[in-house]
């Protein structure tokens, strides 16, 4: 199987993973430089082995940033390199790194509760928001902190310093607006007839 070196950007870093395997480049997340090393020492402190499959959880969510996959999804993926690999295995991993603060835990309303990198901030150092269609469920992220004058004036107001937020926003992606056009004009025309 070929291996095709995948770049992508999060945050203010550049990334870069194998699509077949591994690699050794850092990833940065947030402000913090994070490797595979590091992820080992995490793994290491907590008393914890380092294993195949974590490590390979690790670089399935990493080399899957815009997905914000699941733990069936993570499962799929790690079967095509891993046939041997259960799906228990998967969610004690998952728990393992969130446990570590490696990775974090969204949900998006949908009723499954998805996983990312932690870190994903913004320059303010807050949390990633998210955009979400209604139409097809294709989630967003969006770098920019969209709220730093309202911290500003709750902190001015109410004396609240706001130390994260996590903001959602639901609506349609221009492909679900572009159909949901074409229907309307369609059904204009055949109320037209």
């Amino acid at each position: 199987m070929e291996k095709k070196l995948i770049e992508y950007r999060t945050g203010c870093c550049l990334r870069r993973t194998l699509a077949a395997g591994r690699d050794s480049e850092d990833r940065c997340w947030g402000t913090m430089k994070m490797n595979d090393e590091t992820v080992k020492g995490l793994l290491r402190k907590a008393g914890l082995k380092v294993t195949n499959q974590r490590m390979m959880v690790l670089d399935i969510i990493a080399s899957h940033p815009a997905e914000h996959l699941t733990a069936e999804e993570i499962y799929d993926l790690a079967k095509v390199n891993s046939p041997e690999i259960g799906l228990a295995t998967i969610y004690r991993t998952v728990q393992v790194l969130l446990d570590l603060h490696v990775i974090d835990k969204v949900t998006f309303d949908d009723g499954f509760t998805r996983y990312e990198l932690n870190g994903e901030e913004s320059a303010s150092g807050h949390r990633h928001h998210h955009a979400i269609c209604t139409g097809c469920g294709k989630v967003y992220s969006l770098e920019s902190d969209l709220l730093d004058s309202l911290e500003e004036e709750v902190m001015e107001k109410l004396g609240f310093l706001v130390t994260n937020h996590e903001v959602k926003l639901y609506g349609l992606c221009s492909e679900c607006r572009k159909k949901n056009e074409k229907k309307e004009v369609m059904n204009r025309e055949e109320r037209e007839k």
